[in-house]
């Protein structure tokens, strides 16, 4: 049973983070990495992928909400 609640949790190996730039785009942020904001603050994941905004103008800063795109942003 994998899912019983009276069993404790059993650890798991910590997996690398990866960081991919996307071409004109996000960075791509796969892994244990934490991430914080300008005050050290950790900003919580709620996903094992997530994509940090690079072009600045995202509304959901530091996640990437595809403003790029409309911007005509680019990493060249």
């Amino acid at each position: 049973m994998l899912d019983d609640p009276d069993l404790p949790p059993v650890p798991r190996a910590p997996r690398p983070a990866v960081i991919v730039a996307c071409p004109d785009g996000p960075l791509l942020v796969r892994g244990d990495a934490e991430i914080r904001d300008a005050a050290g603050e950790l900003v919580p994941r709620r996903r094992a992928t997530v994509a940090l905004c690079r072009c600045g103008a995202s509304a959901i800063k530091p996640w990437c909400d595809g403003s790029h795109k409309a911007t005509g942003f680019t990493t060249r």
